[in-house]
């Protein structure tokens, strides 16, 4: 069901989320200052090319000062603009019955599009898990 779902939102929006997270993480990289957030972007990239059987969490150790003053400076700066679009898109492909569960995951990008500094992406045990377990792992 993963794989069914994640092709479906590959061909209706997900290809071009990536591709958007994709050319500002080498916006980013270019300005030698912005590589953190031009590596969460290419993160984000590959979460929103394939986000259904994965989920992001708090990377093991804390985030740190630097990713906190980092995530602020996203947030003001490009976060705020990026989950109004994700709001957006969510809610014009929760218009059909078959567009809810993308909107779902469009609206799983909006905490790592806020906050991107010290998330990590793992994969989950269903297609809309929101806790990662590390039982048996």
């Amino acid at each position: 069901m993963k794989t069914l779902l994640n092709i479906i939102w590959l061909l209706f929006g997900g290809l071009w989320l990536a591709i958007g997270y994709f050319v500002a993480g080498i916006i980013c990289c270019l300005l030698v200052v912005t590589i953190p957030w031009g590596l969460a972007s290419f993160r984000i990239a590959s979460y929103a090319l394939w986000p259904f059987g994965r989920t992001v969490v708090d990377r093991p150790g804390g985030a740190g000062l630097f990713s906190l003053l980092g995530n602020v400076i996203w947030l003001l700066v490009a976060g705020i603009w990026i989950a109004v679009g994700h709001v957006v898109t969510a809610f014009a492909m929760a218009i059909t019955i078959i567009g809810i569960p993308l909107a779902i995951a469009n609206l799983k990008l909006i905490p790592v599009s806020l906050m991107p500094l010290g998330k990590q992406i793992v994969p989950s045990d269903g297609p809309f898990a929101t806790v990662y377990s590390k039982a048996g792992r």
